[in-house]
């Protein structure tokens, strides 16, 4: 069977069905939610899109309350199951074609979802609708599963895995190739200052300070509104200059607003990107502070000093990889002083000796952490006929090896009992997940497609 070939005969159709999905933008908003559209509008269209798609092309549709729904194909008693989301990170600023605005320049598209995680969806439901046009016996059912929040907190899954039954195995393909069989646990907090009693006198008196959209995200916009009567701007010139940072300075009425450009990456590494929060913190901590404000932006400095979690004695690291500190979310005002704490934890790492450390850490600083949402370490044995298989197909396929590979992300192979990523990003290829100018090569995306269809036939045959 040559599915490069059956991909290629549907790659008009195949970039017809993606732009349509990729000019959606279904950016969670819980302030527009109704029934069925737990996450909003633009979600729902997403998921509406998705199920049209299945029912145009003959398979069996299922919605699960707006928080996923699935296509599926075949009969047997056991059952693949295809994990994708249709949910999107927020565009940010800056974008040369616009993010919701698909676009085909020098062999990529650029979008936002184009490579996490529309454009692997679409290689996927396109390699599950060849596997069906073709007629290919299969002995199992196999079942693409679209969820709706896996940007947020995989609300989605934990509902449909209330309703539906569980796969007996399947992939995700919403990380790279070969294959991923190790993900680090994820750990999301919210960090709460304590009051404090202002003492009057103080020269600056921090007003707000606000930073980022989402707690997987490095942040790359900062400002914060600073009373004062003093004259700031030779001071704040001259620490972009040593920074080689990108800000702006507006003084209007006895307050300065201080802006801070950053640089937008994924939380699971990082150093990929520059927090603007960070930055602007970093020119604010030298000045005398209300001690409200004071102790908010040392505490900025002292925990996000480095990605490692080094400043707070929580280090560690593996085969899966180092332990890795993100924070996403800044909020400082009258009514709410709080920062989110976004951590990626190795599979031998004691983690709860370590959220204990930093909770008494916290303290010290006057900060309470409380949990949103924690994701234990996910793991499938490298002898697992899944992995066996995967490892199979894409070393037929592509001619090199199949190296297993362990991810500081978060996908929704572990929410399988036996689950693993699968693409679809190759080696070598640039990881621009949640960042400005979001792009998949076009070329990749029909690799992974006829991958796909491979898996897809000798896992369900």
């Amino acid at each position: 069977m040559n599915w490069r070939q059956e991909v290629d005969t549907r790659k008009e159709a195949f970039l017809d069905d993606l732009h349509g999905l990729l000019r959606i933008p279904s950016v969670l908003d819980e302030s527009k939610a109704g029934p069925n559209e737990p996450f909003g509008p633009d979600v729902r269209q997403a998921l509406d899109y998705m199920l049209e798609l299945g029912q145009r092309d003959g398979f069996t549709t299922k919605d699960v309350g707006g928080y996923a729904g699935h296509l599926e194909y075949g009969e047997g008693d056991e059952l693949v199951g295809i994990l994708c989301h249709l949910d999107v990170v927020p565009a940010g600023e800056g974008w040369t074609y616009g993010a919701f605005n698909p676009t085909v320049a020098d062999g990529k598209i650029f979008a936002r979802g184009s490579n996490d995680d529309k454009g692997p969806t679409l290689a996927a439901y396109y390699g599950l609708k060849i596997v069906k046009e073709l007629g290919l016996p299969l002995s199992k059912r196999v079942r693409l599963i679209a969820g709706c929040d896996e940007e947020s907190e995989w609300r989605c899954v934990r509902e449909y895995f209330k309703h539906e039954e569980m796969p007996t195995y399947g992939f995700a393909p919403d990380a790279d190739f070969p294959i991923i069989n190790a993900e680090k646990g994820l750990y999301d907090g919210i960090l709460k200052q304590v009051p404090i009693q202002r003492v009057p006198g103080a020269k600056h008196q921090l007003i707000s300070f606000v930073s980022g959209e989402r707690p997987n995200m490095v942040p790359d916009y900062a400002t914060a509104v600073l009373k004062t009567d003093e004259v700031l701007e030779e001071k704040f010139e001259a620490y972009l200059e040593k920074y080689e940072a990108d800000g702006t300075c507006v003084y209007d009425k006895g307050e300065y607003t201080f802006t801070m450009r950053g640089v937008a990456a994924h939380a699971m590494e990082p150093d990929n990107g520059v927090n603007a929060a960070y930055v602007l913190a970093g020119f604010l901590l030298p000045l005398p502070l209300d001690i409200q404000g004071e102790r908010y932006i040392e505490f900025i400095r002292h925990v996000f000093a480095d990605s490692r979690g080094i400043s707070l004695g929580i280090e560690a690291s593996d085969e899966t990889g180092d332990l890795t500190v993100n924070g996403g979310v800044f909020r400082y005002n009258e009514d709410e002083r709080t920062a989110t704490l976004n951590i990626r934890y190795p599979y031998t790492a004691k983690f709860t000796e370590r959220l204990q450390n930093l909770k008494e850490i916290a303290l010290s600083f006057g900060f309470e952490l409380s949990t949103r949402h924690h994701m234990p370490p996910h793991h499938v044995a490298e002898d697992h006929p899944l992995v066996k298989t995967l490892q199979a197909v894409y070393e037929r396929q592509t001619g090199e090896s199949a190296n297993l590979m362990a991810i500081g992300g978060g996908t929704y192979a572990r929410s399988l009992e036996a689950g693993v990523a699968f693409g679809a990003l190759f080696p070598g290829a640039k990881d621009v997940a949640h960042q400005v100018d979001e792009y998949m090569e076009i070329e990749d995306l029909l690799r992974a497609a006829a991958i796909y269809a491979e898996a897809i036939y000798e896992l369900a045959k």
